[in-house]
């Protein structure tokens, strides 16, 4: 209404006021891609959502801004998934989202959980307030995040924020206000938070083949009501000379992910430091090297070519796993290549005497109650008090029709006998060669000084003999 005089006018908004602020359009704003070092609480630029409603407002308007790209070229983008995963978050008390509890809710994997999680944080909904555990076999604790609503979403929309207690953090600046501008818009995104989302339920795909109905009558439109089949038929799939129409199922193949899997479970079972490891992502970290066609051992080899891996000395197996295999496959690209690394991978005397000696090592208690009495039983015969050896006054002299002497030595020994002959044994295995050079029978020796100092002896003769050891360095 226009007033007679001009003292009545409205005067004028300032232009410096703040409760005037354009709106900028959304093509002028910087694509979202928040980097991983600001995805904490304590580098984060948002501000904390003061409920889950004003922040699922901010999830519908990244969605429909297009603004956020995920960095990796792999895996689900940002799609109904990725909102409803949202509305489980803003539904949370406290925002610590277990990633098993929303597969089960979800009824996805969990590495489908893990990729929209990873996009929400990258899109800077999300901040971590203390990142969980992933050690297999101990406790394992949830992730604790932060809602966050970020920087672009206040100035997209014209949304005025201020920090009402200048000793905190700047995080915890709340809204006081939005431009007329931006008031349609945050209508539209109220009701869209306030709907619920749902996934879109997956549809199996018909087979394209003709349906099996009665009588043969396939998918033509015309009746077979007028039309039978004639025994010469019948007697011709009879007696095998035509094929059934229902080929049979070939062999299932595995597929690229198919293999991933399968290599990780051989690397699993392979290799004990990775043993807690979970296998999904023993599959991602060997993805290339399965997709290359390469083999456990072949893995083995060039994971562990310097030096064997202690079971006990590997904190995170995956992680050491990512570290060896990277850029492997372009450096063994050929089978050739491959073959060669498990050859000098072979010959090395440190990777052998480990292998060797992986069977000989328990590294926790025995699960097993006829392995137990087997073990407990070995224990009991070692306490048992050795024999003494045999004296030359034991030996006798067997005359023979030839006039041939031969000395043999008696199989049936007394206690104190045996008892001394394992003393000795294990106290000097040579004596054990020198007397299987010497003559003596091997039924014999195992009788006097066991069955264990005599294989004992003899690996350690085949040792000495191939130069892996030496008698005056023992």
């Amino acid at each position: 209404m226009q007033h007679a005089t001009p003292s009545c006018q409205l005067p004028h908004a300032r232009t410096g006021d703040s409760r005037q602020k354009s709106t900028p359009q959304v093509s002028e704003l910087a694509p979202l891609n928040t980097p991983a070092n600001q995805q904490w609480i304590s580098t984060t630029t948002g501000r904390i959502a003061t409920d889950g409603y004003s922040w699922m407002q901010a999830v519908h308007w990244i969605s429909g801004s297009g603004l956020y790209t995920p960095s990796r070229n792999h895996g689900p983008k940002w799609g109904p998934t990725t909102i409803v995963i949202a509305q489980e978050i803003a539904n949370l008390t406290e925002c610590r989202p277990s990633v098993d509890y929303l597969a089960r809710k979800l009824r996805c994997s969990t590495r489908t959980v893990k990729y929209h999680l990873g996009m929400l944080r990258e899109a800077g909904l999300l901040v971590y307030r203390s990142k969980g555990t992933r050690i297999t076999g101990s406790i394992r604790h949830a992730s604790v995040f932060e809602r966050v609503i970020p920087v672009a979403f206040d100035e997209a929309l014209g949304i005025r924020c201020t920090l009402r207690d200048t000793t905190q953090p700047a995080y915890t600046r709340t809204p006081v206000g939005i431009a007329e501008e931006g008031r349609k818009l945050i209508g539209k995104l109220a009701k869209k938070a306030a709907r619920k989302t749902r996934r879109r339920a997956r549809r199996t795909p018909v087979s394209r083949g003709q349906r099996c109905t009665l009588r043969g009558g396939g998918t033509s439109a015309s009746s077979s009501a007028g039309t039978s089949t004639g025994p010469s038929e019948s007697s011709k799939l009879a007696s095998g000379t035509h094929s059934s129409p229902t080929p049979k199922k070939s062999k299932r193949t595995l597929n690229r992910v198919g293999r991933r899997y399968q290599l990780a479970g051989e690397l699993v079972a392979l290799m004990p430091w990775l043993s807690r490891a979970p296998k999904a992502r023993v599959a991602w970290v060997a993805r290339h090297v399965a997709d290359a066609g390469w083999t456990a051992l072949e893995v083995q080899a060039v994971v562990e070519q310097d030096r064997p891996i202690a079971d006990g000395t590997v904190r995170r197996g995956s992680a050491l796993l990512a570290c060896r295999l990277r850029g492997v496959h372009e450096l063994y690209s050929t089978p050739a290549r491959r073959q060669t690394a498990v050859a000098h991978w072979r010959d090395q005397r440190c990777n052998e005497h480990a292998r060797h000696e992986a069977y000989d090592l328990i590294t926790g208690p025995i699960s097993s109650n006829a392995v137990r009495r087997l073990v407990q039983g070995v224990v009991n015969r070692l306490h048992q008090p050795t024999p003494e050896p045999v004296s030359n006054e034991d030996t006798f002299t067997i005359t023979a029709d030839t006039d041939a002497t031969t000395t043999v030595q008696p199989v049936d020994f007394d206690d104190e006998t045996i008892r001394e002959g394992h003393k000795a044994a294990l106290a000097n295995p040579s004596i054990v060669t020198a007397a299987l050079a010497g003559g003596m029978t091997e039924d014999t020796a195992n009788a006097l000084y066991g069955a264990g100092a005599v294989i004992r002896a003899q690996g350690i003769a085949r040792a000495t003999a191939r130069g892996y050891l030496r008698l005056d360095a023992r």
